[in-house]
């Protein structure tokens, strides 16, 4: 995935979880609230400090990640 100034992996913040902009937002929660059927608009209430794109960047993160392949190192 190309680099994301909207997604943030720090390991102070949330364990180094992906964030949003380094809030205490994860994409795992933005990503759950939408498969829960909370709509953009209704995320966007819920947290005033996000922004469309944040939640479009976390769609576009989890996309990516879902598609990457982890192969184990040898001993």
């Amino acid at each position: 995935m190309k680099n994301s100034e909207r997604i943030t992996l720090n390991p102070d913040v949330m364990g180094g979880k992906p964030c949003i902009r380094g809030l205490r937002m994860t994409v795992g929660t933005v990503i759950g609230l939408l498969a829960s059927g909370l709509t953009t608009q209704d995320i966007l209430k819920m947290y005033p400090y996000l922004q469309s794109e944040d939640i479009i960047e976390a769609l576009s993160y989890a996309a990516w990640r879902s598609e990457e392949i982890e192969v184990p190192l040898a001993n």
